[in-house]
C-alpha cells in the first residue's frame, strides 16, 4: 500500500518521499490539517516505506503492501512498529504520561527486525501535561534509530517546545473534485451522491469515505427542517429543538449542519454555482430566504460557530450556545416585521 494510494497531499509525500531518497528522514515529523484528511494514514505509509522489505515503484520508495513488515504495520502487530492514541473509551480521551514512559522503555533498544523503530502518536494534541512533558525528553535526545510521528488537527494545543522539535508537515483538504473521484471509484456511488457527500466532508476525504450515505441524507432532512423558514418563526420551537437536541448530545452535531445552511445561504447570495452546495435541492428555498437575508449577520454567525467549535472541550454550556446560534439565524433571516 504505497504513497500513491493517498487522495491529494502531494507536497507532504514529495517531502517525504525525498527524505527516503536521501536517507534524511528526520528524527520527528508532526503531521498537523484538519481531521479526516489522511494524516494518520500517510505516517502508516512512511512506516511501512522505512521498512518495507521489498520497496517497488520506479523510485524504489514505494511500499509495496504485501510483505510481511507491510502487513504487520498496517496490523499493528510488527515489533518496530507503535501506534499511541488516546481511549477512545474514556469521557475525556487522553494520552498520558503512563503510556509516555512505557513508549520510553521502548526506544532505548534498537529495532529487532525493521530498519528503524517508527512511533505514532495520533491525536498528539490529547497529551496531558506530564505526558507532553515527558515525551520532550525524548525528543530533545532521540535515539538514531527511531522516528516519532506526531498526529494532530490541533497543533496550537501542543507545546511550543514539542512543536519546534519536529519538522512540521502541513496537510490541506483536498480538491472537492478529488474527493469526489475518490467516492465514486472506492464506493462506487452515483456523481450526485458523491457530491453530497464530499460537500458534506468538506474536502476530508476521509471522513467522506466513512460517511453513511443514508443516515447523512436523513440528518440533512432533519436538520433543513429544523431551519426551514416556517420554524425560524417561532422562538419556542426553536428553544425546545436545540433542548432536544441537547438531550440527545447531539448538540456539536447539530452546530455542523447549521453552519452547511448557512454556508449555502451565503453562497446563493453571492450567485455561486449550485454545484458548490450542499443542498441544491433547496435552491429554491435557498433562494427564498436569501432575499431578505443579512449576510453581514450570516458571516458573523459562522464565525461565531467556528469559536464554538474551537471551545467545545471547554465545559461550554452547548445547549444555551445551540440556542444563541438559532435566535442568531433566526434574526439574520427573518424579517424585522415576522
Amino acid at each position: 500500500m504505497p504513497f500513491s494510494d493517498i487522495i491529494g497531499h502531494e507536497r507532504p509525500k514529495a517531502i517525504l518521499k525525498a527524505a527516503l531518497r536521501h536517507d534524511r528522514v528526520a528524527h520527528a515529523y508532526l503531521f498537523h490539517g484538519d481531521p479526516g484528511i489522511g494524516k494518520r494514514l500517510t505516517a502508516f505509509r512512511l512506516a511501512q516505506a522505512i521498512n518495507c522489505e521489498t520497496t517497488e515503484g520506479s523510485d524504489g520508495l514505494e511500499a509495496c503492501g504485501l510483505c510481511r513488515s507491510c502487513r504487520q504495520i498496517e496490523g499493528l502487530t510488527h515489533p518496530d512498529f507503535v501506534l499511541i492514541a488516546p481511549d477512545q473509551e474514556q469521557a475525556n480521551p487522553q494520552i498520558k504520561i503512563e503510556d509516555i514512559r512505557a513508549l520510553e522503555e521502548q526506544m532505548i533498544y534498537r529495532p529487532l527486525v525493521g530498519r528503524r523503530r517508527v512511533v505514532v502518536i495520533d491525536d498528539a494534541d490529547r497529551m496531558t501535561l506530564g505526558a507532553a512533558n515527558a515525551l520532550l525528553k525524548t525528543l530533545e535526545e532521540p535515539p538514531g534509530y527511531s522516528v516519532l510521528v506526531l498526529v494532530t488537527s490541533r497543533p496550537f494545543a501542543l507545546p511550543a517546545t514539542i512543536r519546534s522539535r519536529c519538522q512540521g508537515l502541513r496537510f490541506a483538504s483536498q480538491a472537492r473534485s478529488q474527493v469526489e473521484t475518490a467516492l465514486v471509484a472506492r464506493r462506487q456511488v452515483p456523481p450526485a451522491d458523491a457530491r453530497f457527500l464530499a460537500a458534506v466532508a468538506q474536502g476530508r476525504v476521509g471522513e467522506a469515505l466513512q460517511t453513511d450515505l443514508a443516515e447523512a441524507r436523513a440528518k440533512q432532512r432533519e436538520y433543513a427542517a429544523i431551519t426551514a423558514a416556517s420554524s425560524l418563526q417561532s422562538v419556542a420551537t426553536l428553544l425546545s429543538s436545540a433542548e432536544a437536541l441537547h438531550r440527545e448530545e447531539r448538540s456539536a452535531e447539530a452546530l455542523e449542519w447549521i453552519a452547511r445552511w448557512v454556508r449555502d445561504l451565503i453562497l446563493v447570495g453571492t450567485g455561486a454555482p449550485t454545484d458548490s452546495l450542499l443542498n441544491p435541492d433547496q435552491l429554491t428555498e435557498l433562494q427564498q430566504v436569501a432575499r431578505q437575508a443579512r449576510f453581514d449577520v450570516l458571516l458573523d454567525l459562522l464565525d461565531h460557530i467556528e469559536t464554538i467549535q474551537r471551545s467545545a472541550n471547554r465545559n461550554l454550556n452547548l445547549q444555551l450556545a445551540l440556542e444563541t446560534v438559532l435566535l442568531r439565524l433566526r434574526d439574520a433571516v427573518t424579517s424585522p416585521t415576522s
